[in-house]
């Protein structure tokens, strides 16, 4: 029995399928997975929705369903997935006390049971398939009399490994988010396609989901595998109209009247031109320490803190402390509290930490009113609410990554953090940066070092580092270092505070003090200079 005849018989699965209009793409898919004929209509279709001529004669083990929202995708996984399960013979490939596993993985639990209530309806309210089951069907879990099961998964790579695989259905790929990597669907196929070894050629890999940004695996295998007629590996794009004719056409057209980037992804399955990544992971890795965890505070040397407040129940609550090393800013620590807990308790430890780094102070959020003012200067520390949002800071982030101006802590949240960032632009033509999951370490992190880097710029201390880099320069090439004088004094504090963006007051002659003959080659001589140079 073909999967095309189990969908149509009265006495399995055709009350489901009941509109033969509603699922006639469908059945174009199914016939060309499953390797069935399909007739001239069928074939342009086909070709349409994959930009292929024609489908392999043998059909696929692996396919990539790319479909706009509504157009049915989870019921005809949970098809496939009961067929697979009932009608095809796996026992000579399993050995006594194995299991083969139909696995749907979902961004969560919740997420997943959607494809799994369809899968057990189709089987409890199938007479002569619901006598197969054995035990209870649980809420993640059929186990079936033929050595097969079928579980819910979360997209996370450890906890998909061990099984023997007949099938995976991974849904809403697009939007799986994890700790552990920057691109954890990439990490989770690569677990789980040993597992489906000793079940080929008749195990199959389905991913499904409505697009998103043009970035991950589902947007990979689009840009490999999508009209090219030999690749063993299927790709298939269609909008919601297309495989759902049932959705009404007034639905559709009012979202894309109300937001047509949103619409077009939802309904059009089409892949967001208004979301990039921020950032590669490879400058994210360029600019990593490999091995450093933490550095200790030192004697010496100025520090900055940033917090990201949480009330304890959702978000976590970050800390961030950093110094600057000529023009690079050093990330010296980072710590995360992870919900729940008390917003008293974890603000104690971090007024302690910041005292260790010799800090009075700290910048953070504008978050929940006055709690962390009032908190933290509870404990000797006085909390500056920080005058720029974090879409700002990540902006301000990003030369400083792709330039190396940054060391980073080898710290795999953090980097998966900076890495999932994504830039939106709005229909006003206006950038942002956000995270598509969570992004609390790296918005202390951006705002430790980008206060570090951008902080006294128009004043003596940038000054100072000036002087300090010609030098080194200078005696690089053998030179004799140029003496420091008042004109150049002057034309380099307006040269910086015209960097920094300020508007440039020509400094009143008599406030430059002139230079003493020679030039000047010890900081403290420098910094003499200029402190001078700047006092009002």
């Amino acid at each position: 029995m073909t999967i095309l005849d189990a969908m149509r018989h009265h006495d399995l699965f055709a009350r489901w399928f009941r509109d033969p209009v509603s699922f006639a793409c469908w059945c174009v898919l199914l016939s060309a997975l499953f390797g069935l004929p399909l007739d001239p209509t069928q074939l342009e279709i086909f070709r349409q929705c994959t930009g292929r001529d024609a489908p392999l004669a043998a059909g696929y083990i692996e396919a990539w369903l790319i479909v706009g929202r509504r157009g049915g995708k989870s019921l005809i996984l949970a098809l496939i997935a009961v067929y697979l399960a009932v009608f095809k013979v796996w026992s000579d490939r399993l050995v006594p006390g194995e299991r083969g596993t139909v696995l749907i993985i979902a961004a969560d639990r919740r997420q997943a049971r959607v494809i799994f209530r369809y899968i057990s309806a189709l089987i409890a309210e199938t007479p002569m398939i619901a006598a197969m089951v054995v035990g209870e069907i649980t809420q993640d879990r059929i186990d079936l009399c033929n050595g097969i099961s079928i579980e819910i998964s979360t997209a996370n790579f450890r906890s998909v490994r061990g099984y023997t695989l007949i099938a995976v259905l991974c849904d809403e790929i697009a939007f799986w988010l994890g700790d552990d990597s920057a691109s954890p669907d990439v990490e989770i196929l690569a677990a789980l396609r040993p597992a489906m070894t000793t079940m080929l050629p008749d195990a199959m890999l389905l991913c499904a989901s409505s697009p998103y940004a043009k970035r991950g695996a589902l947007y990979d295998a689009f840009r490999k595998y999508f009209g090219r007629n030999d690749a063993p590996v299927l790709v298939w794009r269609a909008s919601t109209a297309t495989m759902n004719p049932s959705v009404p056409p007034s639905v559709i057209s009012d979202a894309y009247e109300r937001d047509p980037a949103n619409a077009a992804a939802e309904y059009g399955a089409e892949f967001r031109s208004d979301i990039e990544a921020f950032v590669s992971r490879e400058a994210v890795e360029a600019c990593v320490i490999k091995g450093r965890l933490e550095l200790p505070p030192m004697k010496g040397v100025r520090y900055v803190g940033f917090v990201d407040p949480s009330g304890g129940s959702a978000d976590s609550m970050t800390l961030a402390i950093a110094h600057r090393e000529g023009d690079r800013a050093i990330l010296d620590a980072v710590r995360e509290a992870k919900p729940p807990f008390s917003p008293e308790q974890v603000t104690a430890e971090f007024a302690k930490l910041l005292k260790t780094y010799g800090l009075k102070k700290v910048q953070g959020d504008k978050y929940a009113g006055l709690w962390p003012r009032e908190r933290f200067e509870a404990h000797g520390i006085t909390y500056e609410p920080s005058a720029k949002p974090k879409s700002d800071l990540y902006c301000e982030m990003l030369p400083l990554i792709n330039g190396a101006r940054v060391e980073l802590l080898d710290h795999s949240k953090l980097i998966t953090q900076i890495c999932s960032l994504e830039r939106r632009t709005a229909r006003s033509g206006k950038d942002s940066i956000d995270a598509l999951g969570h992004e609390d370490i790296a918005n202390a992190v951006s705002g430790a070092v980008t206060g570090l880097i951008l902080q006294d710029w128009s004043g003596g201390t940038a000054m100072l580092e000036l002087a300090r880099r010609e030098m080194q320069a200078a005696r690089a090439k053998g030179d004799a270092p140029a003496p420091v004088t008042k004109e150049w004094a002057k034309g380099s504090v307006e040269w910086q505070r015209e960097q920094a963006g300020e508007v440039v007051p020509h400094l009143p002659r008599e406030k430059i003090v002139p230079a003493v003959g020679g030039a000047r080659d010890t900081d403290e001589e420098i910094r003499e200079l200029f402190q001078a140079t700047l006092t009002p």
